[in-house]
């Protein structure tokens, strides 16, 4: 079915078509491709948010409190009396984080969190610092959590000892596999063992909280040997910021709501708002609850046994299946902790890269409506970072956390600003105006206090940061200070790359196109209007003067640009708008040939123009799509059909 527009210049018809995907072993594997038209269908509510997003942050609780005892330990076991209040400050900063990311998700409801504030507050540096050190975070957490819950298996059963790396590596791709069924089946996979970690951690809080009151709590019995050396009085104030310090371990992976708003059903920023806020009290909530009770039992923190499981046998009487339940749930959401950065990375990246600052490829959304190609470059490196460090959680754990708490601080600082310059706004004022980068900004009687509450928490996770970062540095945080300034320089180049090719093929003062004659029938495919597209379209004329332009419709947004374009660019080259509601590119456009060439005429012959982006590097060329070659290996086979290569190059360092 065509549907042609009347215009008098430029002729825009667009096309239906009914094919689909074909149900392969990719279809058994990840699920029957979706249609654009279900995008609205796959976002997710409260329950199933909190299961996606907070795997990462409830997993925490496995060993956050064990990190402040560690720390401790190095003065005796007297100083464990610190472990509780310690965690009340924890808790507190945890408070603050998390009604700081509340507003960043109602300002700025499209995601992005910490990259997008500090980019739109603070500049772009400040935005690719905090995009840099999200990024790296998420690798990290993937490969701390799946690393973290195979050392839980390998606990139970030595003999596995040797394979770690090729196990850890499996779940990497097994989580993989589950998120590239889309956001709503990943999260459904996970919201059972999510939940019954939460419920069975809650049963054995309120059990040992009961204990204690009725006088009834228990000490653990056998516990595991501790070593420990004195240290002074001077020492002590540094020790116990220190443990804080690494007990903030608990606040990783608040941030990944807001980095994935676009998730949930509308009204999104609300339910992201809400569920964010669940998150932060259950968090806070089973912290809290273990801290105090690990230091009423005199657990000890060890490599032999975790804390938690000291804790679980104390309160249930010793190995039984309530124990059990305590040891599995935790071994499980450790493993599940790595969802929250294939949740996260994924839309950071692609966002990141509509900026330009990554390859244009992380923005394609795959079969399933996720960006697959997020999702799989997240588990490749991952997976690199395990067998680089041989699934070792000790050598890991160092390199973790400095990210996120980075993020934390440029995300406040920037709200901070942001609500300085609310202030500005005249209360009758309207709406100032946003622009395509910068969120709008709207007066707020409450911009005082949101801005000094923004302003304290940046201090002190800036605080926290530099204390992870001096007294980590030797254990390996130096890998991490210098990776985040290296992969800043490289999103600065890939963005270097796209912003010079744009101005190149830019049609802002471009002219005419010249005189050209006629020759047979043409067909050109066209991804977008510039200036290669035009000298493809010169060329296209030379040959015939009838020629027919072809875009396929993936985005409506992208579409509606093209037809723009091309409406005063095409000088009434008729475009035909190939609809592809499954997002592919190549099956209509070899569809539509097929059916033009069942109605050539005897004689007649096809030639298909692709227009083909040279580039002069082979670095940069990488990070462009090589249509007109996929299009050619499809075309070469089938009689009497030409396929002519246009290229256009585009020398970056000056002149076409």
């Amino acid at each position: 079915m065509i549907n042609q527009e009347d215009n008098s210049q430029t002729p825009i018809i667009e096309r239906t078509t009914d094919y689909k995907p074909p149900h392969d072993w990719r279809s058994w594997l990840i699920g029957r491709p979706l249609s654009t038209a279900d995008a609205p269908h796959q976002t997710i509510g409260k329950t199933v948010g909190l299961a996606v997003f907070a795997s990462d942050a409830l997993s925490s609780n496995a060993y956050a409190t064990q990190e402040i005892m560690v720390v401790l330990a190095a003065a005796g076991t007297i100083t464990f009396g610190y472990v509780f209040p310690i965690s009340i400050a924890i808790v507190l900063l945890l408070m603050i984080v998390s009604i700081s990311y509340v507003q960043v998700i109602h300002a700025y409801p499209d995601g992005g969190g910490a990259y997008v504030v500090a980019r739109d507050n603070l500049g772009e540096l400040s935005g690719l610092i905090a995009a840099s050190a999200l990024l790296t975070d998420y690798i990290l957490t993937v490969s701390v959590s799946i690393s973290s819950g195979i050392a839980q298996i390998i606990s139970a059963y030595p003999e596995l000892y040797e394979y770690r790396v090729s196990m850890a590596v499996s779940a990497v791709f097994l989580i993989m596999l589950i998120n590239l069924r889309g956001v709503r089946e990943s999260g459904a996979a996970i919201a059972v063992p999510s939940m019954s970690f939460i419920v069975i951690m809650l049963i054995t809080i309120a059990v040992g909280l009961y204990q204690y009151v009725s006088g009834r709590l228990g000490i653990v019995a056998n516990p595991p040997e501790i070593h420990s050396h004195g240290i002074t009085a001077f020492g002590l104030p540094f020790l116990i910021l220190h443990a804080f310090s690494s007990g903030t371990a608990a606040l990783t992976g608040i941030e990944a709501i807001s980095n994935g708003t676009t998730a949930f059903k509308e009204p999104r920023s609300k339910n992201a708002a809400a569920t964010l806020t669940w998150m932060a009290v259950i968090l806070a909530t089973l912290f809290l609850g273990i801290s105090f009770l690990a230091s009423q039992v005199g657990a000890v923190p060890s490599e032999v046994e975790t804390v938690i499981s000291q804790l679980g046998r104390t309160i249930f009487g010793g190995q039984g299946i309530l124990y059990f339940a305590v040891i599995l749930v935790t071994t499980i959401i450790l493993l599940l902790a790595a969802n929250t950065a294939y949740a996260g990375f994924p839309r950071l990246s692609a966002l990141m890269a509509m900026d330009g600052f990554l390859p244009r490829q992380l923005t394609y959304r795959g079969s399933r409506l996720v960006y697959s190609r997020g999702i799989v470059a997240l588990a490749i490196l991952s997976s690199a970072l395990i067998i680089i460090f041989q699934a070792s959680v000790t050598r890991l754990i160092p390199l973790y956390a400095i990210g996120v708490f980075l993020s934390f601080t440029l995300a406040q600082f920037g709200m901070a600003l942001r609500w300085s310059k609310v202030g500005k706004i005249h209360p009758e004022e309207a709406e100032a105006q946003s622009t395509e980068r910068i969120s709008a900004l709207k007066y707020d009687r409450l911009w005082r206090l949101k801005m000094i509450t923004n302003g304290f928490g940046a201090a002190c996770t800036g605080i926290v940061m530099m204390v992870f970062a001096v007294t980590k540095f030797q254990d390996g945080a130096y890998v991490v200070l210098i990776l985040i300034p290296a992969l800043i320089g490289i999103l600065w180049m890939i963005h270097g790359h796209y912003k010079n090719l744009a101005k190149k093929l830019s049609l802002d003062n471009f002219g005419v196109i010249p005189p050209h004659t006629m020759r047979h029938r043409v067909i050109m495919p066209v991804s977008g209007v510039h200036q290669g597209t035009l000298s493809a379209l010169r060329y296209a004329r030379m040959l015939s003067d009838d020629v027919t332009a072809v875009h396929v419709v993936i985005e409506p947004a992208d579409a509606e640009k093209v037809r723009d374009k091309w409406e005063t660019w095409g000088e009434g080259v008729r475009m035909v708008m190939l609809d592809s509601p499954y997002r592919l590119f190549v099956e209509p456009i070899l569809g539509y040939i097929s059916d033009i060439a069942e109605q050539r005429q005897p004689g007649e012959t096809i030639t298909i123009v692709v227009p083909e982006f040279i580039s002069d590097n082979r670095v940069t060329g990488a990070l462009h799509t090589n249509t007109a070659e996929i299009l050619r290996g499809e075309l070469k086979h089938q009689h009497d059909i030409v396929i002519t290569n246009v290229p256009y190059h585009v020398h970056e360092n000056g002149g076409h």
